[in-house]
């Protein structure tokens, strides 16, 4: 039975169950795709894949594809998907690393970006992939090119690490202790090299590995640090060492989560906020008078009013990484955050790096004497609801219920992104949003007291989980 591409190709990556939405047929097929929609024939496709055990047959397949069609592929080997955005920025040419991120050791999948890293989304060429991919697999063909393409390996992790430490200075912070959790994903790689002596010179940074070695069946927890207790490891080692900080990484490492020395977590809103605080400032150092910095509309409102405070200018997003990436390069904003910790940088080809948004976080620890509890809770100043998701069947109607019931009051509604309501007097807001791949409405909320935020959170609840 053909594969069908629809189950696994989703707004901006791809992913899957292994052998069942996403097979090496299947692969091939895409990697073919991949080279005919976006024009490569004759030019370099970089690919790399994580440690998950089917991502380096799932690699060859794609080359194999990508090379009938005509294309030059540089093999990247083992990488983390912000190395494959690292080697494209560089590079100047289009990639794929197979990942599936925080997903479970059964899935794989694509992450895609253009040439300079600009993302690849179903609004600018995933969908034409998707269809010329299913082309080929219902033809059960791929035509050679008149001249296939070459094969060449490339290793940059030591490149990469070294951009990494060209734009955080990490040399001259004060000696800190720190634990990380890489969860058996990427960061088991890149953390040591970047911010450990195994490539570069050794920084004052007494590093505490946890669960480091390289295994896609995640054999310790599942390598999501968005749910809380995927962090307990972490917190348990940060306290019992003593550690000044905790750094979690999910599956591909391109998200960062970060725990206090008490073992408690640090908002990502928070992160976002300290360090577009020092972007602002290294821009404005070198010449620029009001930098941009992007936040998607479930972080904390602590974010523009403290870029504000800080000189710059905020640009409120939808939710989701190609939609960042692209405000990103439109404002030609020098920092972006969304609070599920994927961190993005102008000096990083406009990509997300969970490793560069510790650097930060590290730098900024290090340059100040106060632990980060105190440290971080000026970047946190309201009271927050989280995520919290409700299983619901018709999610326009549960969203319809909340909007008619709050419509009469003093508020400002928007629908950027699902439903989002704010008090006229900016005390509160929340936003619902649906997701797209499972019957969940989605809801985040925020108020300066607990007491008024558990109020709205528990009227929106009530009203969506109405049977």
């Amino acid at each position: 039975m053909t594969i069908d591409l629809s189950a696994s190709f989703k707004a901006y990556d791809v992913r899957g169950l292994v052998d069942e939405t996403i097979t090496e047929e299947s692969v091939r097929a895409v990697g073919a795709a991949f080279v005919d929609v976006l024009g490569l024939a004759g030019q370099t496709v970089l690919v790399g894949g994580d440690m998950r055990a089917s991502s380096g047959d799932f690699a060859a397949a794609f080359t194999s594809g990508a090379t009938s069609r005509g294309a030059n592929v540089t093999q990247l080997g083992l990488i983390s998907t912000d190395m494959l955005y690292f080697a494209s920025g560089i590079m100047d040419a289009p990639g794929v690393v197979f990942t599936a991120s925080h997903n479970p050791a059964e899935y794989n999948g694509m992450k895609m970006s253009k040439a300079g890293a600009v993302p690849l989304s179903s609004e600018t060429g995933l969908e034409d992939i998707r269809d010329a991919a299913q082309a080929y697999l219902e033809a059960e063909e791929i035509p050679a090119a008149g001249e296939p393409g070459t094969v060449e390996t490339v290793n940059i992790l030591g490149q990469y690490s070294e951009y990494l430490r060209s734009l955080v200075d990490l040399s001259q912070i004060r000696p800190l202790k720190v634990v990380v959790d890489a969860a058996n994903g990427m960061a088991g790689l890149t953390t040591s090299a970047v911010l450990g002596d195994d490539l570069l010179a050794a920084l004052p940074l007494d590093i505490t590995p946890l669960f480091f070695e390289l295994d896609g069946t995640f054999p310790n927890h599942p390598a999501n640090p968005l749910e809380s207790e995927n962090l307990r490891d972490l917190q348990a080692a940060v306290t019992e060492h003593g550690a000044d900080i905790g750094l979690a990484f999910d599956g591909d490492a391109d998200r960062c989560f970060v725990i206090d020395e008490r073992g408690e977590p640090v908002s990502p809103s928070a992160v976002t906020a300290l360090v577009a605080r020092r972007e602002i400032a290294r821009a404005q150092a070198e010449g620029e008078d009001t930098p941009v910095v992007i936040h998607n509309l479930i972080t904390s409102q602590a974010v523009p009013e403290l870029v504000k405070a800080a000189g710059g200018r905020a640009v409120e997003t939808r939710v989701g990484h190609s939609y960042i990436k692209a405000v990103m390069a439109q404002e030609q904003a020098i920092f972006g955050g969304e609070h599920s910790a994927h961190y993005y940088f102008r000096e990083f080809f406009n990509a997300d790096t969970g490793m560069l948004a510790a650097m930060h976080v590290l730098a900024s620890l290090g340059g100040q004497d106060r632990p980060l509890s105190e440290f971080a809770a000026e970047f946190n100043p309201y009271s927050a609801s989280g995520e919290i998701n409700s299983e619901v069947e018709d999610k326009a109607a549960a969203a319809q219920r909340v909007e008619s019931t709050f419509a009469d009051r003093d508020v400002e509604i928007s629908h950027m992104d699902g439903l989002t309501v704010r008090a006229a007097d900016g005390t509160w807001w929340f936003n619902l949003r649906p997701s797209n791949t499972e019957p969940f409405l989605r809801f985040n909320g925020e108020a300066h007291s607990q007491e008024q935020m558990e109020s709205v959170r528990d009227e929106v609840l009530g009203l969506v989980r109405q049977s």
